[in-house]
């Protein structure tokens, strides 16, 4: 675990102060969002030029029909591997300053990515997420601190990646097909679902007849609201479901929670379960009603990238002294119960890559 790393203290934020926290965490994410211009050609974040064939061309022409044909999404990877590559070289042969891996995360997910308020002055982003980030910074470039974070909201995830402001995003992202279309991924690193995220004095009791006629918040751009649309259109959810509330980051769902604007929120479950212990009046609702997996997402054609980070998550998976479950034990163990249900199972990687 990085030396000189605050334990947080954040238990038992509720009522207004936590609203008005999550507001300007809120505000300066939006803020802090750079609007860089787009490096054309496919290049990675700080440079321009698309990555040339690294000898895996076939493995990628398999990515690409893993993904028309995806099943289970979270198979559609490349195996691990310690080679170089266009990729991995463009980022190594940034200059100066300017010589770090540039990581999109979150700054307002608690015990995810986000800066303790506690630990004054300029507080430093930490969290699970953050770990991981430090942990691919040190085998890319030889430097665990050797990473820039830029802070993006929900929706902004792919077209950062797209547009070049990354080389990648480690934010509580899930895994899926439609997502597959746009970016490559990682094999998983964590296992969570969809749940109801409601006030404890709420009647609400899960994802079943008693969220009808109810106004539901979920971020743009996220699975809950791609499930519950697919849900709604299919006749799976309740009668009278609202959906019509979206917005930029799911930590804004709170909020509207906390004023009374909505009646619940959808979200992963190990955000939920992170922003129960940020306001003790509300509460999960009901169990998991999906079952989906986290992924560090990179540009489709970096392969070299892709590969690299899937041996730095065996590595990180098998670490026993300083990796999963040590980080899991620092920023998760309080807010969720049990860490073997968050345990990715063993990756499986698209035959012949």
């Amino acid at each position: 675990m990085r030396a000189g790393r605050l334990r947080t203290g954040l238990k038992g934020w509720g009522g207004v102060g936590a609203m008005a926290f999550a507001c300007v965490l809120a505000v300066l994410a939006a803020l802090l969002l750079p609007a860089l211009p787009w490096h054309g050609g496919g290049g990675s974040a700080g440079g321009g030029g698309g990555a040339a064939d690294d000898g895996h061309g076939t493995a990628r022409g398999s990515q690409a029909r893993a993904a028309q044909e995806c099943t289970d999404p979270e198979k559609q990877t490349l195996a691990p591997s310690g080679d170089d590559g266009p990729t991995i070289d463009e980022i190594r042969a940034r200059e100066g300053e300017k010589r770090k891996l540039v990581v999109g995360v979150d700054q307002n997910s608690f015990r995810w990515g986000y800066r303790d308020p506690n630990s004054g002055g300029d507080a430093e982003l930490e969290g699970f997420d953050i770990d991981l980030a430090h942990r691919i910074a040190k085998d890319v470039l030889g430097d665990e601190d050797a990473v820039q974070f830029k802070a993006i909201p929900t929706d902004q995830r792919v077209p950062a990646i797209q547009d070049g402001r990354v080389d990648m995003v480690v934010r509580t992202m899930t895994i899926n097909c439609d997502r597959l279309e746009d970016v490559a991924f990682s094999a998983p690193y964590f296992r969570t679902g969809q749940q109801v995220l409601a006030p404890k004095s709420s009647k609400i009791t899960g994802y079943d007849g008693t969220l009808a006629g109810k106004e539901i918040c979920t971020a743009a751009g996220s699975t809950a609201l791609s499930t519950l649309e697919q849900d709604q259109k299919d006749g799976r959810l309740a009668e009278g479901v609202d959906l019509r509330t979206t917005v930029p980051n799911q930590l804004d769902c709170l909020v509207r929670l906390q004023l009374g604007e909505v009646d619940a929120v959808v979200t992963d479950g190990a955000l939920a379960a992170s922003q129960a212990a940020q306001d003790p009046t509300v509460e999960l609702k009901g169990d998991a009603f999906t079952t989906e997996y986290y992924g560090v997402a990179m540009k489709k054609d970096a392969d070299d990238l892709v590969r690299r980070v899937n041996r730095v998550l065996e590595q990180w998976r098998a670490d026993r002294a300083d990796g999963w479950q040590n980080s899991y034990e620092e920023w998760l163990s309080e807010t969720m119960d049990d860490p073997a249900k968050s345990l990715p199972p063993t990756p499986q990687y698209l035959r012949g890559s």
